[in-house]
């Protein structure tokens, strides 16, 4: 099953990023110099929820 965007952003927020802002249904995170956007959908399609996991960690 795959994982909804607040699980998404709950999982970054526990590696240590912070969140940076919120527009509408996307929220930016960022650690260092390093930004992401996270959308908040109820679910996260296949490629976008396996790219955001491969760069939880760096």
């Amino acid at each position: 099953m795959p994982l909804s965007g607040k699980e998404m952003l709950r999982l970054y927020e526990a590696h240590g990023w912070k969140r940076l802002r919120q527009s509408g249904s996307h929220v930016v995170v960022g650690r260092g110099t390093t930004r992401e956007t996270i959308p908040l959908h109820r679910e996260l399609k296949k490629g976008l929820e396996a790219k955001l996991l491969k760069r939880i960690k760096g």
